[in-house]
């Protein structure tokens, strides 16, 4: 991430999470404190911006300037609450159809499925504040500027982000291997959402109790799985087919 993309210091900070300035991280040197690193932490908290305590030689590799034991990278695209982008996207008369990644951590997967969900009609990417790729230059350039033109949710709960789906009447389906339905069985033409797991765990057991609906990506060959990209553009391929 460029330095441009970096706000230094415990002052300049406060003045960005005041002001207008969007956050995508926070790194603290480990073991700081006082009261102006209190206030960041309680600011950050009510932000949902994601803290992370690192050791001093980190901070150090990325500026020479002196930073307090303060550097936060500042987001590159504009993070909005699930319920305002439901209300703008059912304002517009369109019916919502969203992906929620769990897990996720490669940045050019991240990238490949807003491309993909922006191209199939999706409007909406939710991803947790921790646990999944952050959304950097990589992710940006990946995307092809597709994560710029998508809706894109911060949370700091998906269980919490599904129960405001619901409470919206929009369903949520997940991806799973062992499922009986087929991902052409789903009703997408209703409001719904789709979740992607990561390739090595996919969706957490908790948040997979709680989704509507589950289905498989038929393969009459013996293999393991699909790239999440991959499998996340056939769903949403249905998806769009299914509504066009």
């Amino acid at each position: 991430m460029g330095k441009n993309n970096l706000v230094i210091g415990r002052q300049p900070l406060m003045e960005a999470l005041k002001g207008d300035k969007q956050i995508d991280k926070i790194l603290l040197q480990k073991n700081s404190g006082g009261e102006i690193i209190n206030e960041i932490r309680l600011l950050a908290k009510n932000k949902q911006i994601p803290i992370q305590f690192v050791p001093v030689e980190k901070l150090n590799s990325l500026t020479k300037i002196n930073h307090q034991g303060v550097v936060a990278f500042t987001a590159l695209v504009n993070y909005l609450s699930v319920q305002e982008v439901i209300d703008f996207v059912v304002g517009k008369g369109e019916v919502p159809l969203f992906v929620l990644l769990d897990g996720v951590t490669d940045v050019r997967n991240i990238g490949a499925i807003a491309r993909t969900a922006l191209c199939c009609g999706a409007q909406a990417l939710i991803i947790p504040d921790k646990g999944v790729g952050a959304l950097n230059e990589e992710a940006m350039k990946s995307s092809a500027g597709a994560l710029e033109q998508l809706h894109v949710c911060r949370v700091n709960s998906l269980m919490k982000a599904v129960d405001e789906l619901h409470m919206n009447g929009i369903k949520v389906f997940a991806s799973e291997m062992t499922a009986t339905s087929k991902v052409f069985d789903i009703n997408y033409k209703e409001p719904c959402a789709v979740i992607m797991g990561g390739e090595e765990k996919g969706v957490y057991p908790a948040l997979m109790k709680i989704c509507d609906d589950k289905f498989a990506i038929p393969m009459p060959g013996n293999f393991e799985s699909l790239n999440v990209s991959v499998a996340t553009g056939m769903i949403l391929y249905e998806a769009m087919k299914q509504r066009m």
